[in-house]
């Protein structure tokens, strides 16, 4: 049977990865303040840059990053049907995690999306909301601008090459590199089709109550990333850093929102 979480229809799914298999944990740190949980770009796995913070941030923090089906030690999984059976799974593999901890999310791209539909059914189902939610390169789930696949469509591998290039959906430095493109390409497309099929429709009033960032580079595409203020009660701030895309791979941006994720953090124990 399918469950309703705050308006939002999440399909009944009943088979869930292990625990170590969806949750990408690098650098252990039993003894942190809070958790911090990382959901990848279109097409993107979890060791090739988040779970890496977790040697370079404070000691504050448990660094984990979500690993989906169909990539890394999943590679024999299929893709995931929908966007509802990755939260679902998510749900279920981070509940013992973050269970009575401090925890904050942080999406790029696509992993926005799935981080704040976890939140949702995190909220609604088992009473529980991050610290912060930290939102990278991102329209809001509600805007009108938000790209989508056509359902009808049926690109070549070069114009979907095409597509990335011209909207910054893929780092630069890999787009010339074919072997990587034949091998990401499938998943890109999973990716793709998984957000095209989601609709959110903003309620009258705001979901969450927790405080929200925003970080998006000063030439990416995306232009409508302050309508996240509409899904929560708490404040919200954006911060425009130079680059497109994936503006946050350029090291001088991912120090600053190592600095800002870590201050807010122990602000918040302030607080």
């Amino acid at each position: 049977m399918d469950t309703w979480i705050l308006g939002v229809k999440f399909p009944k799914t009943a088979l869930y990865a292990d625990a170590k298999s969806f949750v990408n944990c690098l650098y252990r740190n039993p003894g942190a303040l809070f958790r911090l949980v990382f959901f990848p770009w279109s097409g993107g796995g979890s060791t090739f840059f988040f779970a890496k913070w977790g040697q370079e941030i404070s000691d504050l923090v448990e660094v984990h990053s979500i690993r989906l089906a169909g990539r890394e030690n999943r590679s024999e999984e299929p893709f995931p049907r929908d966007i509802y059976q990755i939260v679902d799974e998510v749900v279920h593999t981070l509940l013992p995690i973050i269970r009575g901890e401090n925890f904050t999310f942080f999406g790029h791209s696509m992993g926005c999306y799935i981080a704040f539909l976890t939140e949702l059914h995190l909220k609604e189902k088992y009473m529980l909301e991050p610290v912060h939610l930290f939102m990278s390169s991102s329209s809001a789930p509600h805007s009108r601008t938000r790209s989508r696949l056509s359902k009808d469509a049926q690109l070549t591998d070069e114009q979907i090459i095409c597509g990335l290039r011209e909207t910054g959906g893929i780092p630069k430095e890999l787009i010339a590199d074919k072997e990587f493109l034949t091998k990401h390409i499938p998943k890109v497309i999973s990716d793709m089709r998984l957000i095209r099929d989601y609709i959110f429709d903003l309620p009258p009033k705001a979901l969450l109550s927790c405080d929200l960032t925003c970080f998006i580079g000063s030439e990416d595409v995306i232009t409508d990333a302050e309508a996240w203020k509409d899904v929560t009660s708490g404040s919200f701030d954006i911060h425009v850093l130079p680059g497109d895309h994936f503006y946050i791979l350029e090291p001088s941006n991912e120090d600053f929102i190592k600095n800002y994720i870590t201050k807010t953090l122990e602000l918040s124990m302030w607080s």
